[in-house]
């Protein structure tokens, strides 16, 4: 056969990255929208595309878990905050697919229609409750939508003068089925909910229950809500953590260690899985098999691989400790299998290519952080520079995000002195996620599709059996692959 399997490439002295290699072709008999992409998440998760968000501050928080959730991946909600905040987080993501917002945005008759402009630019939404104080659990006096603003030209009108009063609401305990006919009914776009005083308690959107029915790949857990993660220390404040987070609903939990084959966290994952055994457990991260026997054995239901290879850390710069990505997916997914533990690739990826890469060297999802940093749904506020409208990235082991609380992932929160293992930085808007995933999911299924491949677990199957052919790559060829030769050329949206 033509070309090498992963098996002579990947076991020999060198350590190699994603762009030291290239699939060879196989046979196509099938089109691209003919390609399943689903594929395990952990032993007992299984999710429709295997596409999954870092626990990382500027990455994963509640937008950002529902948006991938309802596309068929899933959102890890970080740790770099109190736990109330985090178990808010995923409570958010749980409530969710219940059909009602129940921490909807909330004006008071005092605010102005300049206000409104402010949330529908943020948020892209501008239909507003309007309460007595302008807080939830207060007296609802009035909604505000496009209809009542479009074509006011007083933008400090206050909403009081604008604002629909003759309201269509529902009691606190309606059903969801109850409330979509209350919905459907009144033509209305949204349906506030209130308790018998008439206090604001929830808010329902017509925009959501339709959302909600486009998404039929949506990781969802057996009440039918959204499945959402979150990520903990080996620190014992985890504990206290893991609990308010298992009230709140989580589905996985990632034990979220730079160096991961600790007694720290072979304890931490023990204590989860006796305390809680209905969760699933992500163990890492990792790079060597030596490593996966350890935290399999300590009862991970996942394995997170990756030490240094995301494009803001350093580590292996910094600390002379790591492997390159490629050699480590293979070596760690090949022993994991032996076990039926599947193994998500962290770290390293920054195209299309680079998924296929990971999954076809033996990983069943890819964690991606700089990859969705740039989206609307990532946390933080879009800026500009030069011209060019950019978000704020930054490692976890960044200065600011270490003194934010990301020490706890390095062992080092007690420690006086803090090496720095990662950078803070900017990264291009992205759009939104209703938006770019897609285009991710498209752009793999065609990759499967010239490999030959109709789902991943053919994909895997070739790899093992030798039929997956690779080859490496020289500079050369590497920049032969790329766009070369030009006088100038134009950027697609996404590269």
């Amino acid at each position: 056969m033509d070309g090498f399997s992963a098996e002579e490439i990947f076991t020999k002295e060198n350590g190699f990255a994603y762009n030291d290699f290239i699939i060879l072709p196989g046979y196509i008999d099938f089109a691209p929208d003919d390609v399943l992409l689903e594929s395990s998440l952990t032993r007992n998760i299984r999710i429709k595309n295997p596409m999954i968000s870092s626990p990382m501050d500027t990455v994963t928080e509640s937008k950002m878990a529902i948006a991938l959730a309802l596309q068929g991946g899933l959102g890890i909600v970080h740790y770099n905050n109190t736990i109330e905040e985090q178990a808010a987080e995923v409570r958010k993501v749980k409530r969710f697919e219940n059909g009602f917002i129940n921490d909807p945005i909330v004006l008071a008759p005092g605010n102005t229609l300049a206000d409104i402009d402010a949330i529908k630019e943020k948020y892209g939404f501008s239909g507003i409750p309007i309460t007595e104080n302008g807080k939830l659990n207060s007296l609802l006096v009035g909604i505000v939508t496009n209809r009542d603003v479009d074509f006011e030209t007083d933008r400090s009108k206050k909403l009081v003068d604008v604002m629909t009063t003759d309201l269509v609401t529902a009691k606190k305990g309606i059903s969801l089925n109850q409330a979509n006919q209350i919905l459907k009914n009144s033509k209305k776009g949204k349906l506030p909910i209130v308790d018998d005083k008439g206090r604001l308690i929830a808010l329902m959107s017509r925009k959501d229950l339709l959302k909600n029915r486009e998404y039929p790949l949506a990781s969802k857990d057996p009440d039918k809500q959204l499945m959402v993660g979150a990520a903990l220390s080996t620190r014992d404040e985890s504990m206290d953590r893991l609990a308010a987070l298992v009230d709140a609903g989580v589905d996985v939990v990632v034990v979220d260690a730079a160096q991961g084959n600790s007694i720290y966290e072979v304890d931490m994952i023990k204590y989860i899985k006796k305390k809680y055994p209905e969760i699933e457990v992500v163990g890492g991260n990792v790079v060597t098999e030596e490593q996966c026997e350890i935290l399999i054995k300590a009862g991970a239901d996942a394995l997170r691989i990756g030490m240094g290879p995301g494009s803001i850390c350093t580590t292996q710069t910094t600390m002379a400790v790591g492997r390159a990505q490629a050699t480590a997916v293979y070596r760690t997914a090949r022993y994991a299998r032996k076990h039926s533990i599947p193994v998500i690739a962290d770290g390293g990826i920054s195209t299309i290519g680079h998924i296929a890469k990971a999954l076809s060297l033996g990983a069943s999802v890819v964690m991606m952080g700089s990859m969705f940093a740039g989206t609307n749904e990532a946390p933080g506020e879009y800026f500009y520079e030069n011209g060019v409208r950019l978000k704020k990235y930054r490692g976890m082991a960044s200065q600011e995000a270490l003194d934010a609380g990301g020490a706890k992932r390095y062992f080092a929160e007690d420690s006086k002195i803090k090496v720095v293992q990662g950078v803070s930085g900017a990264v291009l808007d992205k759009g939104s996620m209703f938006e770019y995933v897609p285009y991710l999911v498209q752009g793999l299924k065609h990759s499967l599709q010239d490999m030959g491949a109709r789902d991943i677990t053919t994909m895997h199957e070739r790899l093992y059996s030798g039929k997956l052919r690779f080859e490496l790559r020289s500079p050369s060829a590497q920049l032969e692959g790329g766009v070369h030769d030009m006088y100038s050329y134009k950027e697609p949206k996404y590269m």
